[in-house]
């Protein structure tokens, strides 16, 4: 059997172009790509959805809570040999009022209830890896965006590295963080989604990550 890795995130997961407004293509997505990269003997399942959030209820847009979704996605995908998780983004709304150390809080919550999710793992055993997110450029509040982002997720966003890291350790997952492997600028529409060049680069890092731990 081919070893499953699921990838759940936000839309940077999904794919959004920013440019478009639409999906980046299956030659261009990060997921689509990390498959190309470690072959045949890997099954690399997208579950990425615009909006998600680590652990928050958002009051504008349904369901984009991880820890109300995480098990049955797990559990849809069994057996899993890799879950890799990269949130963080929208959880810097200023709506939810959430500093860096907490949005951190929330991603422990969720790495506790996927470990807990014991009868998908294959081999009994968790194996999760931490992707922190490529950070949110400051000039993201003059765009279109901006207003319903609210203030001060660049400077959230910019602290979860480390934040990540932390918790990464604490709960014996892998870290990788985007900001060390992507080199590609934000998007200059919404200063937030990576661009086709930020997909490939995210996909060749996890390519090489990966391989060390399966």
């Amino acid at each position: 059997m081919k070893k499953h890795i699921v990838c759940f995130g936000d839309s940077n997961t999904h794919g959004y172009c920013a440019k478009t407004g639409g999906r980046f293509d299956e030659t261009q997505r990060w997921c689509c790509l990390l498959q190309q990269k470690l072959g045949e003997n890997y099954l690399v399942i997208e579950e990425g959805l615009s909006g998600r959030t680590t652990c928050f209820t958002d009051p504008i847009h349904e369901a984009l809570n991880g820890v109300d979704y995480i098990y049955p996605c797990l559990m849809s995908h069994e057996p899993v040999n890799l879950l890799v998780i990269m949130l963080g983004t929208n959880d810097t709304k200023e709506r939810f009022g959430a500093s860096s150390a907490c949005i951190a809080l929330g991603l422990k919550r969720l790495i506790a209830k996927a470990i807990a999710t014991t009868d998908c793992w294959s081999g009994g055993q968790a194996n999760i890896l931490i992707v922190s997110p490529q950070n949110i450029d400051e000039k993201y509040i003059e765009s279109n965006v901006g207003v319903t982002m609210g203030r001060g997720c660049a400077e959230k966003s910019a602290g979860l590295a480390e934040e990540f890291a932390k918790i990464a350790e604490l709960m014996g997952c892998h870290f990788l963080d985007a900001n060390a492997v992507i080199t590609a600028p934000t998007n200059d529409v919404d200063y937030m989604h990576l661009t086709m060049e930020g997909h490939r680069q995210l996909a060749d890092a996890l390519a090489h990550k990966i391989s060390e731990i399966l």
